[in-house]
């Protein structure tokens, strides 16, 4: 029976398997591949590929780690220990505020969604109340979470799956075309594979590993997760198979059923495919599945950022009020705490222009970007000390370590370049700047406090 003090280990691998799915599969999937597809065309799929590879390195890592130290705080805890005190506050914290921000673009896209069926709802009205929900799911148990993020996952698992056979039946035996199949030229016969060039295929690399932000929420459920050390490894492996199967077979699926140049950067390729055989309703079940994404991603934030600020209250980093635990042993403290924030985002809602929803979901990206490369720094750190007796390995390794850290060290570093050739990335960029810099302040006042060494006081991370 595990003590009072401590979280409940209440997800079942299948919950990790698709809390890691759902995370990676989203808005960006079903109505933002068009645009995607216009800056790359076919090649777009060399894109996610690539940053597929990168983002599985970063899982096994992850991974690795996760099973030296199935702990809630996850990243931070991990750059704490093996990077450093400021390593595991900046990381802690920024993580923190990235599904802040991201939350909050969401229970906006979650009254946009609403409105699409009932405009005459005001748009912060759903927000809200996306919120309100989400906030009690996650005081309920972890299990609550666990299911719901199962169900809401499934769902456009589901739709995704549908959309690839509809489009495989058309492609291959002309099924909803006449008997006519439709092949595979349209891959190549608009310009050729690569119709951009190199370029677009690395200025696509933003918005693919954009659409990855989530995947790492396997690191966060650790410290809740029943037996992690079969759990973890199995759904580390399991998941970047599956996401690029979606990912790059979804969009093989509508570049060969319409030319790349000719889709509607506006509408979604999803609706396009089901109103092809006549599905009376295509752009409804795609509307729901997005509203479905977006809660999906709103609950997810609740769930992390609740456990990171729990993380940082018990290692002194986070008010200690924070540490405390309901009855059903969540962290309700920092959960609603984290809440309360995210509540900015329904008055944002109301008096904010639409661009600032680029803005926000960018410079949450940048905050993953960061989590990213710390998880392959503490990762390498964590190996040297391996190697040298002291601290115990695990069985679950990363391949090719220390030089695949470094290669995914690059190519992150590749992708905060591409962030600049874009203005509105590039607006984030430069506060994501502000956000760093108000960081190290804020670590030499909490460092000052903790005396000699951070915790020093505290009781240390779990």
């Amino acid at each position: 029976m595990p003590e009072e003090s401590e979280l409940v280990r209440g997800l079942k691998e299948r919950h990790l398997q698709l809390i890691a799915l759902g995370g990676a599969i989203g808005v960006g999937l079903f109505l933002g591949s068009a645009r995607a597809i216009h800056l790359a065309g076919p090649a777009l799929t060399i894109s996610y590929l690539v940053g597929g590879l990168v983002i599985f390195l970063i899982m096994r890592a992850l991974g690795e780690l996760a099973l030296y130290k199935p702990v809630a705080g996850s990243f931070s805890t991990y750059a704490e220990e093996f990077v450093g005190p400021w390593a595991g506050f900046i990381t802690g914290w920024t993580y923190w505020f990235m599904w802040i921000t991201t939350a909050m673009a969401e229970i906006t896209a979650v009254g946009v969604y609403v409105r699409y069926w009932f405009p005459a709802v005001p748009q912060w009205l759903p927000a809200l109340i996306a919120l309100v929900i989400m906030f009690l799911v996650n005081l309920i148990a972890v299990g609550a979470y666990g299911e719901f993020e199962f169900w809401f996952a499934l769902i456009k698992v589901v739709t995704i799956v549908a959309m690839i056979v509809v489009g495989l039946l058309i492609i291959l035996f002309g099924v909803w075309n006449h008997g006519v199949p439709v092949g595979f030229s349209n891959l190549w016969s608009h310009g050729g594979f690569f119709p951009t060039g190199i370029s677009g295929v690395l200025l696509a690399l933003q918005m693919v590993m954009f659409a990855y932000v989530g995947v790492e929420l396997i690191g966060v459920t650790a410290g809740e997760a029943r037996d992690p050390s079969k759990t973890i490894p199995a759904a580390t492996n399991k998941i970047i198979w599956r996401i690029l199967i979606f990912y790059v077979g979804a969009l093989l699926i509508i570049m060969s059923l319409y030319p790349w140049n000719e889709l509607d950067a506006q509408n979604s390729p999803f609706v396009l495919t089901f109103q092809r055989i006549g599905f009376p309703a295509a752009a409804d079940l795609i509307n729901f599945v997005v509203l479905t994404a977006a809660l999906s991603s709103c609950n997810s934030g609740v769930f992390s950022t609740g456990r990171m600020l729990y993380s940082l209250a018990q290692y002194g980093q986070a008010p200690r009020f924070l540490q405390g635990l309901s009855s059903r042993r969540v962290p309700a403290a920092a959960i609603a705490a984290s809440a309360a924030v995210m509540l900015v985002g329904v008055i944002l809602n109301y008096v904010v222009p639409q661009q600032v929803f680029t803005y926000v979901t960018s410079l949450g990206a940048e905050g993953a970007i960061w989590t990213w490369g710390m998880i392959l720094v503490a990762h390498m750190a964590y190996r040297r000390r391996v190697a040298a007796g002291q601290v115990q390995g695990v069985k679950y390794r990363m391949p090719g370590t220390p030089v695949t850290n470094w290669i995914g060290l690059a190519f992150l570093a590749l992708v905060v370049v591409l962030l600049l050739f874009d203005p509105d990335t590039r607006v984030a960029f430069y506060v994501a700047l502000v956000w760093f810099a108000i960081l190290v302040i804020a670590y030499q006042f909490v460092r000052r406090r903790a005396g000699h060494g951070m915790g020093a006081e505290g009781p240390g991370r779990p």
